[in-house]
């Protein structure tokens, strides 16, 4: 809704998005809400980003992504 920061394409056609991200200057549609980490499945016919729940302990106020890679082992 208000934009992504980044995105990761694994093979098997999963999408990590990166969002939320806040720049000092840069005017933000969101500025009182947290980043967020979205997984979309191109493979389905009509994919749609769905956010991932941050497991507790994670200081979430201040999640900030930019940029975001991922490791296949």
């Amino acid at each position: 809704e208000t934009g992504s920061e980044d995105i990761d394409i694994l093979p098997n056609g999963l999408a990590f998005i990166s969002s939320g991200l806040k720049y000092p200057g840069v005017k933000s549609l969101a500025p009182d809400k947290p980043g967020e980490i979205f997984l979309m499945d191109l493979n389905e016919d009509n994919p749609r980003a769905v956010e991932l729940r941050i497991s507790r302990g994670f200081d979430l106020a201040s999640f900030n992504p930019h940029g975001i890679s991922t490791y296949v082992d």
